[in-house]
C-alpha cells in the first residue's frame, strides 16, 4: 500500500484525517507546539484501517501500523487537558480529531484521547497535513471498541 499523504483545508477534509488516525498510539513527548511558527505537530503510530478493512473483506487477518506525522499550521494557541506533559514517555491513544467553528474560517481543533486527555488548538483556519513516514509493520491485533449498547 502506498504511503498516505493527506491535506485538510476544511472540516470535511479533517474528518478524513481523523478517520485515518483513529486508534493511533503516541508518546506525550511526541506532541509539540511551536508558537513562533504557529505550528503544532505530532508523531504517532497509526493503525492502517484501510488496509485492515480490505484484508478482512478478503478474509485475511493481517493488520499493520505505520509511523505518521500530523501537522497543523496557523495555530494561535494550544491548551492541554488530562495529559502530563512532563511524562514524555507516557503512551496515549488518539480517538478523534474534531473541528469546532468559531468566526469562520477560525475555530478550534481538538485532538481527543482515550484516557480523557485532549489537546485544543485555536486556529486561524484549518491547514493540516497527515503523512506516513516509512514502511508499515505488522500489528498483532485490530483495535476493538466496546459496543455502545451492552444489550445489543
Amino acid at each position: 500500500m502506498p504511503d498516505l499523504k493527506l491535506i485538510a483545508l476544511d472540516a470535511e477534509d479533517l474528518a478524513i484525517i481523523s478517520a485515518h488516525l483513529q486508534d493511533a498510539v503516541l508518546k506525550v513527548g511526541d506532541l509539540a507546539f511551536l508558537p513562533r511558527e504557529k505550528r503544532f505537530a505530532a508523531i504517532a503510530n497509526r493503525f492502517d484501517w484501510l488496509d485492515a478493512l480490505e484484508n478482512e473483506t478478503a478474509r485475511e487477518k493481517r493488520y499493520a501500523r505505520r509511523r505518521a506525522a500530523l501537522r497543523f499550521e496557523r495555530v494561535l494557541a494550544a491548551q492541554v487537558q488530562g495529559l502530563d506533559l512532563k511524562n514524555k514517555g507516557a503512551v496515549t491513544e488518539l480517538l478523534a480529531v474534531r473541528f469546532e467553528p468559531g468566526e469562520l474560517p477560525a475555530g478550534h481543533v481538538t485532538l481527543q484521547f482515550a484516557d480523557g486527555g485532549a489537546v485544543r488548538l485555536s486556529v486561524e483556519c484549518i491547514e493540516a497535513e497527515l503523512r506516513d513516514l516509512g514502511p508499515a509493520w505488522e500489528a498483532k491485533s485490530r483495535p476493538r471498541h466496546p459496543d455502545k449498547d451492552p444489550a445489543g
